[in-house]
């Protein structure tokens, strides 16, 4: 059963959201201007240098801060992406949840899918509206445009804290977007709608990578609503004939192993939700301990 998706709307919508306001941010705070206390060096006039300087001060001043700290990001993301991969792939207990994810979905292929589809198309619950809003709510290109949003907002107002996590969602999406199209064009199986790349889902693979993130980041509190958004995407994924019940398994085991691994790597140590940082007092012999701190 082939649907005629509307999705155009909502994602240039959404883009032009993200646009307008990164635009925005443009006219936050800037960093002021330097005074000029350059000496005049040999062949360069005092007005030559002043006005030289005076150009570099307003470029610099010019650039958002967005900008200045999506460029220090940048430099460090493909060192920091292919330490982030080789922790998730070669774990052993990572190895072991794939491996089983893989045999189900192996399985199932053989039978199941065909009877959970046959079951699905009987008893179709999700359409138009219902239908529309998950297939958004669960594409990776939503999740990759709202972890941007999250980064900008974070970086203008010199958020380091959510600037960093912002960065980690970032990470882990990447790593599931290259990890689900691989495999989706190594094994390139059709969906039972008659679609190419059906193993995996990557609104699955996705919506669960962003769920488990949060739930590393903030707890059960975020986590079990994200998880049950993520799980109603990949029950939408079914219902609509546009995977395989095979598909969805894998997928959400794929994103959950990658999401929990990412941002448990780069998760400051926390006890009773205060952050363990380093505490040396001033006294007159040398001592060291533990401090506790708290954001409100």
């Amino acid at each position: 059963m082939i649907k005629n998706r509307r999705n155009g709307f909502w994602l240039r919508t959404l883009f032009a959201s993200l646009i307008f306001i990164a635009g925005c941010a443009n006219s936050g705070p800037t960093i002021p201007e330097k005074e000029n206390t350059t000496g005049v060096e040999s062949g360069c006039t005092p007005e030559k240098i002043n006005s030289n300087q005076t150009v570099q001060s307003k470029d610099d001043s010019n650039e958002p801060l967005w900008l200045k700290a999506a460029k220090e990001d940048f430099a460090k993301w493909p060192r920091r992406l292919l330490d982030d991969s080789k922790e998730t792939f070669t774990r052993s207990d990572n190895i072991t949840a794939l491996l089983l994810a893989g045999v189900a979905s192996a399985v199932m292929d053989q039978d199941a899918d065909k009877r959970v589809a046959d079951y699905f198309d009987r008893h179709q619950k999700l359409r138009n509206f219902k239908d529309e809003s998950l297939n958004v709510i669960g594409h990776p290109t939503t999740h990759f445009a709202a972890g941007a949003l999250w980064y900008f907002i974070s970086a203008q107002n010199q958020d380091d804290f959510n600037r960093e996590r912002a960065w980690t969602m970032r990470n882990a999406l990447t790593i599931t977007w290259l990890a689900t199209t691989g495999l989706k064009l190594i094994r390139n199986n059709e969906t039972p709608n008659g679609k190419d790349f059906a193993w995996p889902s990557g609104h699955t693979s996705s919506s669960f990578t962003v769920a488990s993130v949060l739930d590393e980041f903030y707890g059960p509190k975020v986590g079990i609503p994200a998880y049950a958004v993520a799980s109603l995407v990949g029950y939408r994924m079914i219902d609509t004939d546009d995977h395989w019940a095979s598909d969805v398994v894998f997928g959400a085991t794929l994103g959950w192993v990658i999401g929990h691994t990412v941002a448990g790597r780069h998760k400051e140590l926390e006890v009773a939700g205060f952050q363990l940082v380093p505490f040396i007092p001033i006294t007159e012999e040398p001592t060291f301990g533990i401090g506790f701190l708290k954001r409100f």
